[in-house]
């Protein structure tokens, strides 16, 4: 298949680039940058020039390919309602070119805010809907799109995608504990985290592409639930620092952005998304990579 990619340059894009190709797929990744197109090229994709808000190339690429996926989002913590506003227009672009093809269109979404003490299953819609929710509601305005001749699925990632080179969660962590000179937790650690290493993210992408069913949702979860004081034991051990406890009121000031999601527990399973793609998670665990020196460069 020669699929679309948005966000092909970035942390599981690049994999995802390297995995299409290997498995005689031809990834054709959108690149923004020089710096975005020399690394799509390198992986062994073709480059596409545009961005998000290049509207008419991500319909053109979509309307060029067998099949899309859509891995990139702004991100800008600073200004959330803009991200959400470019999220939801690039989705409904890009369904808008595929609709009546029956082709794949893939959509990426976090886990975190679907759901509250418990893991979040497949089954779980998203609560978020139209254009002021979280994302823009983009996963639910995707799946509309099954209506209209577009085999879409929906992807979920855990608040780590791991393995070296990430620039993630984990990494927000790292920074604090070395600015702090101490490893730490939130209250008592007992809070979990699920996660998955790059390459198994990379290729559960790939066989959704091939094999989903449409409407299917999927989950990127190689480990369910990991407790946040192991990961900061390991981060200290990887360091050489002291693993220590930060109040729940003390967390955003000791580590920033991410200190709401490390005091809180965001877990998913992927029980059904084993049986239903043949998935088998091979990588190493967040805390393999960890004491391995993955998170350890300066």
């Amino acid at each position: 298949m020669r699929v679309f990619i948005t966000g092909a340059s970035g942390w599981i894009g690049s994999g995802v680039v390297r995995e299409l190709r290997a498995n005689g797929h031809k990834p054709v990744g959108l690149a923004r940058s020089d710096k975005a197109a020399a690394s799509i090229a390198e992986n062994g994709g073709e480059v596409m020039r545009g961005d998000l808000d290049d509207l008419a190339s991500l319909q053109k690429g979509a309307r060029e390919a067998d099949a899309v996926l859509h891995l990139a989002n702004k991100h800008d913590w600073g200004n959330p309602t803009e991200s959400d506003r470019a999220e939801r227009a690039a989705v409904q672009a890009m369904a808008e070119a595929l609709a009546n093809t029956g082709k794949p269109f893939m959509v990426t979404n976090a886990m975190s805010g679907l759901v509250e003490g418990r893991p979040v299953l497949e089954t779980d819609a998203s609560p978020a809907h139209g254009p002021r929710s979280d994302r823009g509601g983009s996963e639910n305005l995707a799946l509309e799109y099954l209506h209209r001749g577009v085999r879409t699925n929906i992807i979920r990632f855990p608040p780590t995608v791991h393995g070296e080179g990430d620039w993630g969660f984990i990494t927000f962590l790292v920074h604090a504990a070395r600015r702090t000179g101490v490893s730490a937790y939130v209250g008592d650690g007992s809070s979990v985290w699920s996660a998955v290493h790059r390459s198994d993210a990379a290729r559960l992408i790939r066989l959704g592409l091939e094999r989903a069913a449409p409407g299917i949702r999927l989950h990127a979860v190689a480990e369910q639930a990991i407790p946040t004081r192991a990961i900061a034991d390991a981060l200290g051990q990887s360091l050489g620092l002291p693993v220590a406890s930060v109040p729940l009121e003390k967390a955003d000031a000791h580590f920033g952005i991410v200190g709401s999601f490390f005091s809180t527990s965001l877990t998913g399973s992927s029980e059904l998304t084993r049986r239903m793609v043949d998935w088998v998670p091979t990588g190493p665990s967040l805390l393999e990579d960890i004491l391995s020196g993955s998170y350890a460069a300066p």
